[in-house]
């Protein structure tokens, strides 16, 4: 099951596990995979918190995923700090979307946030907010791969990550986006099907995988996008996949930092339950269907607006829903994966790696049977 890029980066499998939990991605990284760890919901300075908590459990090395589109409101806004920027992107937010978002929330009955619990409106979505959280980074070690979740990151950053001996990569949904990460220099693309949670392209994963390994040639190529078991990793490095990138399935583990309403929504779902909706950040993002969701779609509501702006609509929605879970129930943001249908109970975070390695092999076996019958 080893690959190249475990050599690269000395892990033991090329299992890699998408979380916004560091106690998961500690757990994936101490298993032999790689733990990566969702910076967007991070500032800087609490980003640098979660990674000195990896730098003290991890024995070995972890990743970070970063948030930089190539296209999105605000950009080639120059010489703006991430406060001004936020100012200055809050003024192009109709308050008729920010009003919109509060009835659907004071219908459901869901409380407002405490005063001392009071957040940004702006995400890391942006090149500007990013950068902190890159200088962050580079400050660890143990951080040893970078990947950008939505499209190619700029050139300057490429060069500041890979200067610092570090690996950098992008997620695809199609082979055209895949190309462009080649063409930059990245060292490795996650491909990503529609079957994935969060932000996802249009092409199923069985199609896409293939259609980008022969594209990029040699360029290592993680699979992604509905991928819950071992059988489904030794697909995709049949097909030649270095390796799978996994992210719904460590929403139902045990170390997740994930509310039990919020949970059980998770244990519950089938891969039915799931849409492909800008609701939230404003591009395409699978998630479980609810009212929310659906509120958004009507004719006669508002429809979202780009990244980042539709997030800083609903960015208090998103928080609301996590600290009341139980009220938020039929309204909270749920970005999942049609493998939501294969998530039926909890497990360690460990024993999923292992059952991951184990059902490889009796899939690899059942080939080798066939082979020399």
């Amino acid at each position: 099951m080893r690959t190249e890029i475990c050599d690269r980066l000395g892990i033991d499998v090329p299992i890699f596990a998408f979380t916004h939990c560091r106690d998961v991605a500690a757990a994936v990284s101490n298993a032999g995979g790689l733990g990566v760890l969702g910076a967007v919901g991070f500032t800087a300075e609490q980003l640098e918190v979660e990674l000195q908590w990896l730098d003290e459990h991890v024995h070995g090395v972890y990743g970070v995923d970063l948030v930089i589109p190539s296209k999105y409101e605000g950009k080639g806004v120059e010489g703006l700090t991430p406060e001004e920027l936020e100012a200055q992107l809050a003024k192009l937010v109709p308050q008729g979307h920010r009003d919109f978002a509060e009835k659907i929330l004071n219908d459901h009955g869901v409380p407002h946030l405490p005063p001392e619990e009071k957040h940004n409106q702006l995400l890391g979505w942006t090149a500007t907010t990013v950068a902190p959280q890159i200088e962050v980074i580079l400050k660890h070690p143990k951080a040893k791969l970078v990947a950008n979740a939505l499209g190619t990151p700029p050139d300057d950053v490429i060069k500041q990550i890979q200067d610092s001996g570090r690996l950098i990569g992008a997620l695809c949904g199609s082979v055209k986006h895949a190309l462009n990460h080649k063409n930059a220099g990245l060292d490795f693309v996650v491909m990503q099907g529609t079957e994935g949670g969060g932000h996802c392209g249009e092409i199923a994963s069985m199609v896409l995988w293939p259609q980008v390994i022969d594209a990029i040639g040699d360029m290592p190529a993680l699979a992604a996008g509905g991928i819950g078991n071992g059988r489904q990793i030794a697909a995709a490095l049949a097909m030649g996949a270095a390796g799978a990138w996994t992210g719904s399935l460590w929403l139902t583990v045990e170390e997740a930092n994930v509310p039990p309403a919020q949970m059980q929504t998770y244990l519950d779902a089938t891969s039915s339950d799931t849409v492909r909706s800008r609701s939230w950040t404003g591009k395409p993002c699978r998630m479980l269907k609810n009212d929310w969701t659906e509120a958004w779609e009507a004719p006669e509501n508002p429809k979202p607006l780009g990244m980042p702006l539709q997030m800083m609509v609903a960015l208090d929605g998103v928080k609301r829903g996590h600290r009341y879970p139980e009220q938020a129930k039929d309204v909270n943001f749920n970005p999942v994966g049609q493998v939501v249908g294969m998530m039926n109970k909890m497990e360690r975070s460990a024993d999923v790696v292992q059952r991951l390695i184990a059902e490889y092999l009796e899939a690899c076996e059942r080939l080798n049977k066939l082979n020399n019958a």
